[in-house]
């Protein structure tokens, strides 16, 4: 499966309202994971079995609840078994189509 999340505290107390370290302490567990995975200007997404894959985005949001008492969580998920390393393959059917 692939699942695509954003977490983010609700509030950091910073005065210029940045949650850039909250979040990168979400992302360095998913790197730490292991699990194939790719961070963009909105999401993080990773590729793996349920249980893996929801593992490290509960460590990820529990990451983000250390600095903030209220965690905000929007998640997407492509359940799709028996497929593997869809994380480049969809990406790389789009650009075939596209002829890049």
């Amino acid at each position: 499966m692939l699942v695509a999340f954003s977490v983010a505290p609700s509030g950091t107390g910073r005065a210029d309202a940045s949650v850039s370290d909250a979040v990168a302490a979400a992302v360095r567990i998913v790197r730490e994971s292991g699990l194939p995975n790719r961070t963009d200007a909105m999401f993080t997404t990773l590729e793996g079995e349920w249980d893996e894959v929801m593992d490290v985005v509960k460590r990820a949001v529990e990451a983000v609840a250390d600095v903030s008492p209220r965690v905000s969580l929007v998640l997407k998920a492509d359940i799709r078994p028996g497929y593997t390393g869809q994380l480049d393959a969809k990406a790389r059917r789009i650009d075939q189509i596209l002829g890049e």
